[in-house]
């Protein structure tokens, strides 16, 4: 397989684009890495979205992406993975590259969630989860995150306050990222008293829904170097699946994709978890913020919120997470939030971070969540 590199990002500020549609939303970031990288063409496109046939009544984006934006005729498709369709068309993209079968490929996330509001989107997003086992029986993906955080904070007994570090520092971050839907600060203390959204997850627990896209172009890292002066190596990529339903899990406080598709691509990339200079998670929950740490090697189980009240995951913290606000703050444009993450990367690793700089970054993880973890990619950023 060949190595293979990042040579173009581009981004959308995620917030309510009212007047922008699917495709304008996604032509945007994809002009934007195209100029990033100097091209007018490549060869393919994959998208990342999540919920366009129920949100936005709007499928095959591959080809309606590629005609809007004048690529009209190249191999083009979605992936859908729910909440990770962005890290799963990141994935293909890479594989579609080192494999030599593409020689430039266009990854972009998009998502258009206010095209629905209250209830309806909830029920459009709903068809992520167990259509039989678990929206039948009025189940919604935060109902199921506040079982999964009651029972964390049961079996390793602590209260709400030991969560509130994740919102802190992902509103810090937020608060100097142009691009973020929230640049609103959360002071220690106010965490716990946001209203509740379903007990004990609360307004300042889960990450907003948001419109947005991003945009990434993949080539292989002998050419890359002749096309741009930063090329950024992705040199770990994998991806795993665990149940999609809770009850089916076996040890339920327990990430396994996230672990297993986290130590593939540490082993794929030559590294271990304490080479990561900055980590991009999938912070849509507090409780899984905690959880992947842990799941991902940096904290031992029951121990993930402690990195949050220690300040190690700040800027300037041995582990720096969410380091433009994640989810939570920069917004969730859920399919397109993988891409997000990797235009992140690459601009820490490129050092172009502005003041959400992470010092002398050099290798970067992004793991994209779908559901409760029942999809996980995990990719590997180097320079």
């Amino acid at each position: 397989m060949r190595d293979v590199a990042i040579i173009g990002v581009g981004q959308t500020v995620v917030g309510e684009h009212w007047d922008s549609s699917l495709r304008m939303l996604a032509t945007e970031a994809v002009y934007l890495a195209m100029e990033d990288a100097g091209l007018e063409q490549v060869d393919a496109l994959y998208v990342g979205n999540a919920y366009g046939g129920t949100v936005s009544s709007q499928t095959q984006l591959g080809a309606l992406i590629a005609d809007y934006a004048g690529l009209n005729t190249i191999e083009a498709y979605t992936t859908e993975a729910a909440e990770a369709s962005g890290g799963a068309a990141l994935r293909t993209a890479y594989l579609a590259v080192a494999s030599g079968a593409v020689e430039t490929a266009l990854v972009v996330g998009v998502e258009k969630s206010t095209d629905m509001l209250a209830s309806a989107r909830v029920q459009a997003r709903n068809v992520s989860l167990d259509a039989d086992y678990e929206t039948a029986h009025g189940a919604t993906l935060t109902a199921l995150a506040a079982l999964l955080m009651r029972r964390y904070m049961h079996e390793y007994s602590i209260d709400l306050n030991a969560f509130e570090g994740f919102s802190i520092n992902a509103h810090a971050n937020g608060g100097t990222n142009e691009k973020a839907m929230f640049h609103n600060s959360i002071k220690p203390g106010r965490f716990a008293k946001a209203p509740m959204v379903s007990d004990p997850v609360n307004l300042f627990d889960s990450a907003p829904d948001g419109d947005g896209a991003a945009a990434v172009i993949l080539t292989s890292l002998n050419r890359s170097a002749d096309m741009v002066p930063q090329p950024v190596r992705i040199t770990g990529s994998a991806a795993a699946t665990d149940t999609l339903t809770l009850h089916d899990r076996s040890d339920l406080l327990y990430l396994k994709a996230a672990n297993i598709s986290a130590h593939k691509a540490y082993a794929r990339a030559g590294i271990q978890a304490s080479d990561v200079d900055l980590f991009e998670l999938h912070d849509a929950f507090t409780v899984l913020s905690a959880m992947t740490l842990e799941a991902t090697g940096f904290a031992e189980r029951g121990e993930g919120w402690k990195l949050a009240q220690s300040g190690a995951i700040g800027l300037g913290g041995s582990l720096p997470i969410s380091t433009f606000g994640g989810l939570k703050a920069r917004g969730n444009p859920a399919g397109a939030s993988g891409v997000y993450q990797a235009v992140e990367a690459c601009l820490q690793l490129r050092g172009k971070a502005g003041k959400n700089q992470v010092a002398n970054a050099k290798t970067a993880l992004i793991q994209n969540l779908g559901g409760l973890g029942s999809s996980a990619f995990t990719h590997i950023l180097q320079v």
